[in-house]
């Protein structure tokens, strides 16, 4: 039963084809049609202590 699961979520898996960018998404940045959305300047950065 597992294994025919697997195989059918693997027809749905998509490769990472843009391994460069892996490390950009896990820090929080957020792309849009493909494009990398830049923080507007004037958002501030606050941080905690």
């Amino acid at each position: 039963m597992a294994y025919k699961l697997i195989e059918s979520a693997q027809t749905r898996w998509r490769a990472v084809n843009a391994p460069h960018l892996v490390a950009l998404v896990r820090a929080g940045a957020r792309f849009e049609a493909g494009q990398l959305i830049e923080r507007p300047t004037s958002e501030k950065i606050t941080q905690t202590a």
